[in-house]
């Protein structure tokens, strides 16, 4: 099972080690420590928190098929006189988009808006990083 230390839970989930900590102390994500001491998640555990934490923010009014929902901001709006290109930022992460300029216009995307990316795809492309110097996410010893 894969272990992340606290700053790597942290970055993982964009939020700040202190917000992880202060998570593992309040009992709402189980945290043990290894044999340097440091804390130690499980990456078991931390994905059903994550889980949780997206059922808790999802509030989605619609039923759609479409999972993979990732809300942030408009970060950019690029108009022809028929495609535009807008640019979200959620947490870490840039989704950029090709719509109609119509479908822009209509849903009245701005820099600075609140927006959700929705993507569906038939086709999704998951790597697994090597593990390298900085040692993220480690097996047990």
């Amino acid at each position: 099972m894969t272990r992340f230390r606290i700053g790597e839970a942290a970055e993982l989930l964009g939020v700040s080690a202190d917000t992880v900590r202060r998570w593992v102390d309040a009992g709402r994500l189980p945290a043990t420590r290894d044999a340097h001491g440091h804390r130690m998640v499980e990456g078991a555990d931390l994905a059903g928190y994550v889980r949780s934490l997206a059922g808790e923010a999802d509030g989605r009014r619609e039923e759609s098929s479409a999972r993979n929902r990732l809300r942030g901001i408009v970060t950019a709006v690029v108009k022809d006189t028929v495609m535009a290109q807008v640019d979200i930022q959620a947490g870490p992460h840039r989704i950029v988009s090709l719509m109609s300029r119509e479908a822009v216009d209509e849903l009245d995307l701005r820099v600075g808006s609140l927006a959700v990316a929705v993507i569906k795809s038939t086709t999704v492309v998951v790597e697994k990083p090597a593990s390298g110097p900085t040692g993220r996410g480690r097996e047990p010893a």
